[in-house]
């Protein structure tokens, strides 16, 4: 076990790991956040440097090996400048160090305001003593998985997952409303503010994404992995429903609403159904997009389709499919009948770190695909006649 930390804007980030060596002699590095565990395969001794290259994402961490330390910095490889350094000391399990006993209560939902965003967000905490697990939902999907302490009446809370790296910090006035401070990176930063709210719910992510006024359905020219050109208007999609996924290999949140449509997509593609994913990355370069594609596709065993359509800019991005009224967030995912009606557009998603509103969206998936598959099946034009 190893206590890592991240210095982002003079603040410490402090996150856990495990480094294991099984009997094929490389080693393996295991990120924990809270219930969250993160294999990582690539690790690579190159002299008196450990390097860790974080699995789907496009960063790494090369580190001085020295005794029972490591020293050395976190590089995004698609971000010039984004350079934070990491130190990290083996056989502490400790994340943050209380330095008082917990006299706040952070259990429960809170309805949040962050400074820099219009929306609303719901803040979602389980403290048991002065130990703190938690997470924030937003209309643009989830922070995963947080985990810290409670101070006396102070919150510290942190993840790092090789994409993310975010530390909040707040405290209970006298009112016991939350006002804090959220970092993000090396530069992100904005304040917060929390109010205890049991009723506390988002605005409904089927609301937020939708067809322009002139457009009834969704058309798009993409060049897949091989650069061949495909358009819904394919063989293979034709009286087919069709789950179109907007999203990144850079994302987190999408990383795992691909993990839940891969495993569904194995249960279900015999029935008459496809999914595209639309891949918006970092860098405008059909090479480099092809190779972080193929390298998700690899780890997580995908089977359905991808294809290369554009970068991250979220302004840039919505040019690419002008029928939508923007693209908000990554992900945002279509849902297509087989007659090529787009019936629903989702916006976000709401991951395995949220627990109860993770399983409701796996609930409400099933039962809407289910209902579209099913449409498909009884509709008589695709019935053979005996």
């Amino acid at each position: 076990m190893w206590r890592g930390t991240l210095t982002i804007q003079d603040q410490l980030l402090p996150f856990n790991f495990e480094i294991h060596q099984p009997q094929s002699k490389h080693y393996q590095v295991e990120i924990i956040n809270g219930e969250e565990r993160i294999p990582v395969e690539d690790v690579r001794v190159l002299g008196d440097s450990l390097v860790i290259t974080m699995n789907i994402f496009d960063s790494f961490i090369k580190a001085k090996i020295r005794k029972n330390k490591l020293t050395g910095t976190w590089y995004k490889k698609y971000a010039p400048g984004y350079v934070i350094p990491f130190q990290a000391t083996f056989g502490e399990s400790s994340r943050f160090n209380p330095a008082a006993p917990s006299t706040g209560d952070f259990s429960g939902k809170w309805r949040v305001k962050f400074s820099k965003d219009t929306l609303d967000a719901v803040g979602l905490f389980e403290q048991k003593d002065s130990q703190i697990l938690g997470t924030f939902l937003t209309s643009k999907g989830d922070y995963r998985y947080l985990q810290g302490v409670v101070s006396g009446d102070s919150l510290f809370l942190s993840t790092f997952d090789g994409a993310h790296a975010f530390l909040f910090q707040a405290q209970l006035n006298a009112d016991n409303q939350i006002e804090g401070v959220f970092h993000s990176g090396p530069t992100w930063n904005e304040t917060w503010t929390a109010q205890r709210d049991s009723t506390a719910e988002l605005a409904h992510s089927d609301s937020l994404t939708y067809l322009n006024p002139g457009y009834d359905k969704l058309s798009f020219a993409f060049p897949d992995l091989n650069g061949k050109t495909v358009t819904l208007e394919d063989a293979k999609y034709k009286n087919k429903v069709v789950i179109v996924q907007i999203f990144g290999t850079w994302c987190p949140n999408c990383i795992d609403e691909t993990r839940f449509l891969t495993s569904w997509y194995d249960h279900n593609r015999n029935l008459g159904i496809e999914i595209i994913g639309l891949a918006y990355e970092r860098i405008d370069d059909f090479s480099y997009a092809k190779k972080r594609l193929n390298k998700m596709i690899d780890k997580l065993d995908i089977k359905y389709d991808f294809l290369i359509a554009g970068t991250s800019d979220k302004a840039q991005a919505s040019q690419t499919l002008p029928m939508l009224n923007h693209i908000m967030s990554f992900p945002t995912t279509i849902f297509i009948d087989h007659k090529g009606v787009i019936r629903r557009i989702h916006t976000g998603f709401s991951g395995p770190g949220t627990g109860v509103y993770y399983q409701q969206f796996v609930d409400d998936f099933e039962l809407f695909t289910n209902k579209l598959i099913t449409e498909r099946l009884s509709d008589t034009t695709l019935i053979a006649t005996p």
